[in-house]
């Protein structure tokens, strides 16, 4: 078990020594992380497609357990493997059998739209986390934009401000690996937003308000109004209903109103071109 814990700090190390500086977490929780990157490239979605399905000739060597990306596979099916083969060592004085690692498994193949997997990558397999990793495609006026969102959750013995920070900067790098040779399309970067004006308050708003006006105080020489003399209360009124009936026992209380039923919750995309409509902008 020791053994098995030092392999897995070694290979967090390497994840946190390799991800850029820059990364989007969007979501982070007590028990998980969500984790987003776009791009848009000049490849038209038959290209990316057929790219994304070959991780053996753009996933980093870095990120895998043999050290070598050629050693990877990915079946475009449901429930298809996204695979990694540990080849056999023959050399003398050692000897091995060959070995395998199932990185992710794939729960949808939409092709040239959306692949979805589900899997914990890298240190996460030690974990009993659940990730799943979408990746949706569309046509944009500049080309065919890629979004690739991963969503971690479980218990996890990491600090989650530090893993997802790690993971997050993995998958940047292998989204960027990925649309290289697709040639990637330089997007304007936003407008800055404009400072506000000197001594306005966030918001738009201007001055401070006034406080409350002051109270006049009583002009000299004002003799105070004599008190009223307290009326004497007028004497109750006959009750005119009947003593039978003033004397019942009290009624129990009103029905309440019937519950108003639920609304039905709203029905989902029935089309195709919408399925996949959650990724279509940015989540915050």
């Amino acid at each position: 078990m020791l053994t098995v814990l030092r392999i897995t700090a070694t290979v967090l190390g390497a994840v946190i020594a390799a991800a850029p500086a820059a990364g989007e977490v969007t979501r982070s929780t007590d028990n998980g992380f969500v984790t987003r990157h776009e791009v848009v490239v000049e490849a038209d979605p038959k290209a990316v497609w057929l790219a994304l399905i070959t991780p053996s000739a753009w996933w980093r060597s870095e990120h895998t357990w043999s050290g070598d990306a050629a050693n990877l596979s990915l079946t475009p099916q449901a429930g298809g493997c996204f695979c990694e083969t540990i080849p056999e060592v023959d050399e003398p004085g050692r000897i091995t059998l060959q070995g395998s690692v199932e990185h992710m498994r794939v729960i949808q193949a939409y092709p040239e739209r959306a692949l979805r997997m589900v899997g914990s990558l890298g240190p996460l397999q030690s974990e009993p986390v659940t990730g799943v990793l979408t990746i949706a495609i569309s046509t944009v006026e500049k080309g065919t934009r890629i979004v690739w969102e991963y969503n971690v959750g479980g218990p996890m013995r990491y600090e989650i401000p530090v893993i997802s920070k790690a993971v997050d900067g993995v998958m940047a790098a292998q989204l960027a690996a990925l649309a290289k040779p697709l040639k990637v399309v330089e997007m304007p970067a936003p407008a800055p937003a404009s400072a506000p004006a000197e001594g306005a308050k966030p918001g738009g708003g201007g001055a401070a308000p006034a406080g409350p006006a002051p109270v006049p105080a009583p002009a000299k020489d004002a003799t105070p109004a004599p008190a009223a003399k307290p009326v004497a209360p007028a004497p109750a009124a006959r009750s005119a209903v009947p003593a039978s009936v003033a004397n019942a026992p009290a009624a129990g209380p009103a029905a309440k109103p019937a519950d108003k039923p639920a609304d039905k919750p709203e029905a989902k995309p029935s089309k195709r071109e919408e399925a996949f409509g959650d990724l279509d902008g940015p989540r915050r």
